[in-house]
């Protein structure tokens, strides 16, 4: 997965800030696993849901009612003339939604999850077995991280403790608690199910970019987002947020080290401020892995670099295998990302790379994330006038890259290759991950300037893998990256 990297900083609350700081109690040491398990685990409950609020949302949607079609008939206006309805007036109703938060502050600071405060206009908030009712108002969201920060006036509330997420460990017990279907009070049990999960696009559009998800076996259900997910001593470790659509048992949350990062930008500055490293990135395959010289697939595999940023100024290339970011080792491109997204802008950091078999060591000092509203969605059919297929990349159809294609799939000027009009879906390529509309810019290190270069060097291609540098676009994506594809076995073997 690609993605462009960008990093959050972690600022201390001052009073000088926009909101009044708040008094969080933060506990780092990891539960007794050394511990039976109780027959009950009652108290653990009793300390953690008065903190757990229910929260309400409403939106209003303004509506003009489609004209009604007879009053444009000559024939039923000779007849009734104005005396049919037309009652064209703009109107408004209500949609209503549902969710949970958590109490951090005995002084009113709520966290929950970012879609469930999205595009309020009235948000209540009950607390407690009385049900005691607050108008809450929003301080501040983050759809990336899908965390979002609401204010209640109110005093002297049970605040729950928040733990050390980094402690958690995979088999550990752990409770959703929340307010699923509009059922208050309800409590889960699971365990930690994995760590560190990553690259679910779970999220609508933009959403969920930095991805370093809990998941769990709790049960979490439609109105338990933004809830509690608590250990075994009842600390809060994250704020559940989402659920696989048709995976039963298999539930993410937040980390709430990562929460608390987002909730004190939000608190301070009204928004969270990420540094800017200006690439793309990949994982990589065991094919790719070989073909970069690469002792393991443990790396962040670089597609593009963006031009006059940080990372184009410390000299780093597409191609470039980053194992190592300010002296922490680099699982993945969403590990990367997360390891980035913990820096502060303008901080100087090292960055360890592999290049051409050769390890190289890199200073870059990182700068402000750009806002961009870019949509990169495009669909719709890809004319072609002549197609052709490469020997060595069966069921692939290449095609000159024209004018016209590359204006409806917005390719940039200097960007030249082979279009590719189709891929069979049995076909060894596509298996690897090409896709009809992609651009085959590189064949074994060789530049693609046309249909016919990648027809000829697909010919001449030899060995075991096959490897392609392709302009790709997703919804969420634009720009190149790497492809490996096996060359040993027929397409449908």
């Amino acid at each position: 997965m690609a993605g462009v990297l960008a990093l959050m900083a972690f600022f201390h609350l001052t009073s000088l800030g926009r909101e009044t700081e708040p008094a969080i109690r933060v506990e780092t040491t990891p539960v007794n696993r050394d511990a039976k398990l109780g027959s009950s685990l009652a108290p653990v409950v009793k300390k953690a849901t008065p903190s757990v609020v229910y929260i309400y949302t409403t939106r209003f949607i303004r509506e003009r009612p489609t004209r009604n079609p007879l009053l444009n008939d000559p024939y039923f206006r000779q007849f009734f003339g104005d005396r049919l309805p037309n009652d064209d007036r703009e109107r408004t109703r209500r949609e209503q939604g549902l969710g949970s938060g958590v109490i951090v502050s005995s002084d009113g600071y709520i966290l929950t999850a970012n879609h469930v405060a999205e595009g309020a206009d009235e948000i209540k908030v009950s607390i407690g077995g009385n049900k005691k009712e607050y108008t809450a108002r929003v301080i501040g969201t983050d759809p990336p991280t899908d965390v979002a920060v609401l204010k209640i006036d109110a005093k002297d509330l049970p605040a729950i403790t928040l733990g050390d997420s980094d402690q958690l460990e995979v088999g550990d017990i752990v409770l959703a608690i929340g307010d699923p279907f509009g059922l208050r009070q309800t409590v889960t049990m699971g365990i930690v199910s994995a760590l560190g999960r990553g690259n679910l696009f779970l999220g609508r559009g933009d959403q969920y970019q930095y991805e370093n998800f809990i998941q769990t076996d709790a049960p979490i259900n439609p109105g338990n987002s933004g809830g509690a997910l608590v250990d075994a001593e009842g600390r809060l470790v994250g704020i559940n947020t989402a659920i696989l659509p048709s995976g039963e048992g298999v539930g993410f949350a937040v980390p709430i080290n990562m929460a608390s990062r987002v909730m004190q930008h939000l608190i301070s500055n009204g928004k969270v401020t990420r540094g800017y490293l200006g690439v793309t990135l990949q994982d990589i395959d065991a094919g790719l892995a070989n073909h970069f010289n690469l002792p393991d697939q443990n790396v962040a595999l670089v597609d593009d670099v963006m031009p006059d940023t940080p990372a184009a100024k410390a000299g780093i290339k597409s191609g470039d295998a980053i194992v190592e970011f300010d002296g922490k080792k680099i699982a993945g491109a969403n590990d990367l990302i997360l390891l980035v997204s913990q820096s502060a802008p303008a901080a100087r950091s090292a960055i360890k790379l592999v290049r051409d078999g050769q390890e190289k060591s890199l200073n870059i000092t990182l700068t402000e994330l750009p806002q961009t509203g870019q949509n990169l969605n495009r669909e719709g059919s890809v004319p072609v006038k002549s197609r052709t297929t490469a020997d060595a990349l069966d069921g692939v159809a290449v095609a000159d890259l024209e004018t016209p294609v590359r204006y409806q799939l917005e390719v940039p000027a200097g960007v030249s290759g082979a279009l590719v009009a189709a891929v069979e879906r049995d076909s060894n390529a596509a298996e690897a991950g090409l896709t009809r509309g992609d651009i085959i810019l590189e064949i074994n290190g060789q530049p693609v300037n046309n249909a016919a270069d990648a027809v000829s060097l697909g010919r001449q291609a030899k060995g075991s893998q096959i490897y392609l540098r392709i302009w790709h676009r997703t919804e969420r994506f634009a720009g190149t990256r790497y492809l490996s594809v096996d060359n040993t076995k027929k397409p449908g073997q």
